[in-house]
């Protein structure tokens, strides 16, 4: 299994991003490839709240719009939604003493780096190379070999 990142889902809308065909191709492959897949409640908020943001995406989408890709990509029978269970919190705890120097903005990212452990997921499908701060978590780039 494999967590898809906010930043991926955004490209692959954005039709407008240099990053727009690369994102697209991978998230397909993902979630075209069979295999499960995941995003976090976190992601699916954050997904929302960038791609209607006026100031922060470059065309923003409808309200209507974001959610209906949000809701067509998770019908996907291979898609998961990872949510915190009975372990969370010890798990942070042990977590939190493997990342040197956690502070700030990392937190969001340290919040899906903790579900992915706390579900046993390794590998996180990103454009975003703060996940390298968190040993358990494999980072999988979009178009990179």
């Amino acid at each position: 299994m494999i967590v898809i990142d906010t930043n991926v889902l955004l490209y692959a809308v954005n039709r407008s991003s240099p990053f727009h065909e690369t994102a697209q191709r991978a998230l397909e492959e993902v979630v075209n490839g069979g295999g499960p897949w995941a995003v976090t409640w976190p992601i699916v908020y954050e997904f929302l709240r960038v791609a209607t943001h006026p100031k922060v995406f470059p065309k923003p989408l409808a309200m209507d719009h974001a959610l209906d890709a949000l809701v067509n990509l998770l019908h996907s029978p291979s898609a998961r939604l990872l949510t915190e269970t009975e372990e969370h919190l010890p798990l942070l705890a042990s977590c939190c003493k493997e990342v040197p120097r956690l502070k700030g903005n990392l937190l969001h990212d340290f919040h899906t780096a903790v579900l992915m452990r706390e579900h046993a997921v390794k590998e996180i499908l990103t454009f975003d190379q703060d996940f390298k701060a968190f040993p358990w978590v494999g980072v999988v780039m979009p178009g990179a070999s």
